[in-house]
């Protein structure tokens, strides 16, 4: 009997060829894994390698913003302009100086985040998009009459910017010419300035040796320096002396009690110089370990040997470091004043030179000590000013660096070649600032036209409304004040100090009138009367001193409840 056949599994090849298939496929995943993690290998030391050559480089910091930076900067390296040396002068010069990155932005990996193209600097903000990953750089550019970047030195800003102010205040036709160095703390301003002082001292001795017009042997060469902090004004030639500035009823500002010095030397104007320098007032801040927290002005005057008669004059101005509020905010009191009464001036001064080379027939210089010093620098005909704003470029101090380059900006921004602003045209619809209609200079007084440019300035700088900007406003007019009033209350408790002094002077003459050995009869009435004027006139002293210190009181707690307010603020 023959048995059924087996049940057997007949193999077509197709399962076979199946597993084939999976296991490629399974295969092909695992190459394309590896192959990825090679790729991210080779990219992670490519990438360790590019950080090791920034570093090496000198420009440390997040590689993917730098390689953003460094194809940017390929992609528009032929939009530089070569500077021109001999070109005119204009009557208000402004340009920026970039300094190279420091050895503390390297510790902290701070990349290199601006860039100088003549005449045009950009400034790369880097950003993240939404999705948190993806890299990309906000650019925001300005153009000016000179930009110098990171290899400039020192002497081509003086040759391109100083240079023609010194043989225009030699010429002897009785110019004033003003340069300042503005900028955040720390970006090199007092750098600059020290070498331009040190090339000044040479050439104005060599254009008087040499040239035909004012010489050495009809000309004296004085040189005076001081400085303005806290509202207070001292003579760093003669033992920091408190000075007082007052204008008499012709216009003419005199500084009372500040001292000049004949220089008969290059040697010996750059001698007077640094010993004035070295007496200036620092103070550690947020930004800076020793910030310069004073205007400092060197003044070098040409006068006739014989009639005194001026023949020119140079203002050189050394500004003090500007600082947004939240680089004060951990300050005391004094720090905080200190540095509202900085940016006061430097929007006072801003304002002034603008209106130097507009249309406008009425210069606030009364806004501010400083610009009231100046003065002449503003309101005369024969008047040329430079402006060289110097900014860090270090990616942490982007913020610093817009903000300076808008203040420059605004200075001329009226005057600027219409061809430059065509050629390099502004990425960012903040960067410059709208006319603001409705606006009547001409109505106003000095601090009026301050207040309104200063609520203009906190809109367009820091995105506040109206009444954040009202506040800041009322805190710099509150600061002012205060500095007012702590001047009154000293110079009212000294005088009443010296008037108190003569007074016991003169109870102790009236004393002895009647407790003398010598006198046998006497007017008591007449000793009462006396005792009682003098007795009131002490009571009235200290009335007065009473109120005024109550006055000055109320004003330090305002600026207490305002700095308050106003530290929520990005300031």
């Amino acid at each position: 009997m023959t048995s059924p056949p087996r049940n057997r599994r007949v193999s077509t090849g197709v399962g076979k060829g199946a597993k084939d298939q999976t296991r490629l496929r399974i295969e092909k995943m695992e190459a394309e894994r590896e192959e990825r993690r090679r790729l991210m290998q080779e990219r992670k030391l490519e990438r360790a390698a590019e950080e090791e050559r920034n570093i090496a480089a000198g420009n440390p910091g997040d590689v993917d913003f730098i390689g953003l930076v460094k194809k940017w900067r390929q992609e528009h390296a032929n939009d530089a302009l070569p500077l021109v040396s001999g070109q005119s002068q204009p009557k208000i010069c402004v340009s920026v100086r970039k300094r190279p990155i420091s050895d503390k932005e390297r510790k902290r990996k701070d990349h290199d985040s601006v860039t100088c193209y003549h005449p045009a600097v950009w400034v790369h903000n880097a950003k993240l998009k939404v999705d948190g990953i993806t890299k990309y750089l906000d650019h925001s550019s300005f153009c000016f009459d000179y930009a110098f970047n990171e290899e400039s030195s020192t002497e081509d800003v003086y040759r391109h910017c100083t240079l023609p102010l010194i043989e225009f205040t030699c010429s002897g036709k009785g110019g004033r010419a003003t340069v300042f160095a503005y900028g955040q703390t720390g970006s090199g301003k007092t750098y600059t300035m020290n070498g331009i002082e040190a090339m000044v001292a040479e050439d104005i001795f060599h254009l008087l040796k040499n040239q035909n017009g004012p010489n050495l042997n009809d000309t004296m060469v004085l040189v005076s320096f001081f400085e303005i902090y806290g509202g207070r004004i001292q003579d760093l030639l003669n033992k920091r002396e408190r000075l007082k500035v007052l204008e008499d009823g012709k216009g003419e500002v005199v500084v009372t009690g500040l001292r000049e010095f004949e220089a008969g030397s290059p040697e010996d104007l750059l001698e007077y110089i640094e010993s004035a320098q070295k007496k200036r007032t620092t103070h550690a801040t947020e930004a800076n370990d020793t910030s310069s927290r004073s205007h400092a002005i060197c003044q070098i005057v040409l006068r006739d040997k014989e009639t005194q008669s001026l023949k020119g004059k140079l203002s050189l101005v050394d500004l003090a470091g500007s600082e947004r509020g939240s680089d004060t905010k951990s300050h005391n009191r004094q720090r905080r004043t200190e540095s509202s009464e900085i940016n006061t001036s430097l929007l006072a001064l801003k304002e002034c030179i603008r209106a130097l080379g507009g249309s406008s027939k009425h210069v606030p210089y009364r806004a501010s000590k400083l610009t009231l010093i100046l003065k002449d620098c503003f309101t005369s005909s024969l008047a040329r000013t430079t402006m060289i704003a110097t900014v860090s470029p270090g990616g942490s101090s982007a913020d610093h660096t817009i903000n300076t380059l808008r203040y420059a900006d605004r200075i001329k921004e009226k005057k600027m070649s219409d061809l430059k602003k065509q050629k390099i045209a502004s990425k960012s619809n903040k960067v410059l600032s709208p006319t603001r209609p409705g606006k009547k200079e001409e109505t106003m007084d000095d601090f009026d036209i301050l207040s309104h440019s200063l609520v203009d300035e906190e809109d367009e700088f820091y995105d506040s409304d109206g009444n954040d900007a009202e506040d800041i406003a009322q805190l710099h007019r509150t600061v002012q004040s205060l500095f007012e009033e702590e001047e009154s209350l000293l110079n009212l408790h000294m005088s009443i100090i010296q008037e108190n002094a003569e007074l016991l002077t003169e109870e102790g003459k009236l004393l002895q009138t009647v407790q003398n050995d010598a006198v046998v009869d006497y007017d008591i009435d007449a000793y009462a009367n006396r005792l009682g004027s003098i007795l009131d006139r002490k009571t009235y002293l200290i009335a007065a001193l009473k109120d005024k210190l109550s006055s000055f009181r109320n004003q330090l707690k305002q600026e207490e409840e305002l700095s308050k307010k106003v530290t929520s603020l990005g300031y």
